[in-house]
């Protein structure tokens, strides 16, 4: 990544990312995994320049960020790094969102 904010993945976040990753793994194609991953990329370089550019979600002080139609990062900046909270896939209940 280029010059900004550090990046830091907490446990939670790489755990869900690596199960989604998993799944798609055994679902689709390498086609979708290597989508996900350039915009998983593409975002977290805008976040890391600008962590404000995506809106807050319904959790006070944590931003959300759409991946694309079926994943979405919540993250929050803490001084001068952004936390990845949670790597969540948008077909699960939203109660199972754990951030």
């Amino acid at each position: 990544m280029k010059s900004g904010y550090k990046i830091f993945w907490t446990e939670h976040a790489a755990s869900e990312l690596e199960k989604t990753i998993q799944y798609l793994q055994t679902e689709f194609s390498d086609k979708e995994i290597s989508k996900l991953l350039i915009k998983l990329e593409e975002t977290l370089e805008l976040i890391s320049v600008n962590p404000k550019i995506f809106p807050i979600s319904d959790k006070k002080g944590i931003q959300k960020a759409i991946l694309l139609k079926y994943n979405s990062i919540y993250y929050r900046e803490i001084n001068n790094t952004v936390e990845i909270l949670s790597f969540f896939s948008n077909r699960q209940n939203p109660k199972k969102r754990k951030i």
